[in-house]
């Protein structure tokens, strides 16, 4: 089956599933949201997604996996336009995941009274106070001087939601707490001496990657603490369970290999540089 039948197979199943949620009354899409345009550019993103073998993602996944990750995508109200998401081959299973720009549209997807969410990052030197209450930490004060900004100099960052109210909900990570976050990452950006590795793109990026980390860390409970009822939740949670899920398998065949030949960990590392360094979003790390 050529690329053009693939295509308008696997859209229209979309289309029909998504029509199906608008007439049960469970999706309603903003003005600005317009599903047939995000799957067209994302058909065209999916055709230049490789594996880690630099085989098509076409080629190597099945449409049922092709057709979910779009249907997940549109779900949620994402646009690869936007840089909201992209796509990851795992074996023969392609996913959506989203990216921090994601992950922002989602919760305020499910919360409405979400006016605005954004990143800083703390530089040493800057004048920077929060104080807790009930709990929490609030950031008070936060002046910087542009000699303060070099990424040798970041000593934390922190997110913000700004809700129609006025009021605001922060979270705040030191650089070493973020640092322990990237540990996770497949890339393994951060060396045993806690070190960010020259030349990943946690090294050429630094100060954006700690304002994505913040910004995906706050944006997690909102997402996860919705309703059941609301499908945009419930979709953006199935998708992050699914890409953990992947992960892990992905992490073991990739441990059971290392045994017979030790190659796969530098192909996959490049692999996921190019994607990360091309977006800069990911997972929380």
């Amino acid at each position: 089956m050529s690329n053009i039948a693939i295509r308008k197979e696997t859209i229209d199943i979309v289309t029909v599933k998504v029509k199906e949620f608008q007439n049960k009354g469970e999706l309603y899409f903003p003005a600005n949201y317009v599903p047939e345009n995000a799957l067209k550019s994302a058909w065209l993103m999916i055709q230049e997604t490789q594996d880690k073998d630099k085989r098509s993602a076409l080629e190597v996944c099945s449409k049922e996996s092709i057709a979910n990750s779009l249907l997940s995508m549109v779900i949620q109200g994402l646009n690869p336009d936007k840089k909201q998401c992209y796509f990851i081959v795992y074996g023969n299973k392609l996913q959506m995941q989203r990216s921090y720009f994601g992950s922002m549209a989602v919760a305020k997807s499910v919360d409405p009274d979400i006016d605005d969410i954004y990143g800083m990052v703390v530089y040493d030197g800057d004048e920077f106070e929060y104080e807790i209450s009930k709990g929490k930490k609030i950031v008070t004060k936060h002046i910087q001087k542009i000699q303060n900004v070099q990424k040798d100099n970041i000593i934390a960052a922190y997110a913000c939601v700004v809700y129609q109210s006025g009021k605001e909900n922060h979270v705040i990570m030191t650089i070493d707490e973020i640092k322990q976050a990237w540990k996770m990452s497949k890339m393994n950006p951060v060396d045993e001496k806690g070190h960010i590795k020259s030349g990943s793109t946690h090294d050429k990026f630094t100060a954006e990657m700690c304002i994505k980390t913040v910004i995906n860390r706050i944006c997690k409970p909102i997402i996860n603490s919705s309703s059941d009822k609301n499908i945009v939740a419930r979709f953006a949670a199935q998708a992050d369970a699914e890409i953990k899920e992947l992960e892990v398998q992905e992490e073991i065949e990739e441990n059971a290999n290392k045994e017979i030949i030790d190659v796969s960990v530098d192909i996959q590392d490049v692999e996921s540089e190019v994607v990360e360094e091309n977006i800069l979003e990911g997972p929380d790390f």
